[in-house]
């Protein structure tokens, strides 16, 4: 799969974008800011268009680690996490899904070891919990940024994942 992000628009809206990319087995998602709201956006899957957030940054060409921006390129989805007591297991895609665990993080200290990469917690660097009370992570889809090669600072952790009520910014993530 491929997801995109460019500038351009659509009007149709639509919320439910999971349940027709898994339904389809789409191969390429197209994200694009939403004229007049930077952070917030359209993702496309088929014909079908509906509303995302961006990153409270926009979309960047020019991602930097904490810069909030959603990172403009071509990145394929390569796995996922889901939270095993939130959906049943019996679900399946193609994709290869890890549960996510109470110990499950990912790091974001751009001088650490392991920058980029999901984590055991406790974890001494700082990091970001994916087993999250928001449950914005309860389903996860792990894109291909600054993973291989990974780039110290040019950003970390950019997921597509649930959205906040009002589709409210992100970090840098769809």
């Amino acid at each position: 799969m491929i997801c995109s992000v460019a500038r351009s628009y659509k009007k149709k809206h639509d919320r439910n974008a999971a349940g027709a990319i898994l339904r389809k087995g789409l191969r390429v998602l197209t994200v694009r800011a939403r004229p007049g709201h930077p952070s917030q956006g359209l993702l496309q899957a088929g014909k079908t268009v509906f509303a995302c957030a961006l990153g409270r940054g926009g979309i960047s060409a020019d991602k930097r680690e904490g810069d909030g921006a959603t990172p403009l390129a071509a990145m394929r989805i390569l796995s996922g996490y889901f939270r095993g007591d939130q959906f049943s297991s019996g679900r399946r895609t193609r994709l290869a899904m890890t549960p996510i665990g109470p110990d499950l993080g990912w790091c974001e200290v751009p001088d650490d070891r392991n920058y980029n990469r999901p984590v055991r917690i406790p974890y001494g660097a700082s990091h970001e919990r994916m087993r999250r009370d928001d449950r914005l992570y309860d389903a996860c889809l792990v894109l291909d940024w600054n993973l291989s090669p990974r780039r110290r600072g040019r950003g970390s952790a950019i997921f597509f994942h649930l959205a906040r009520p009002g589709f409210t910014p992100t970090q840098g993530c769809v």
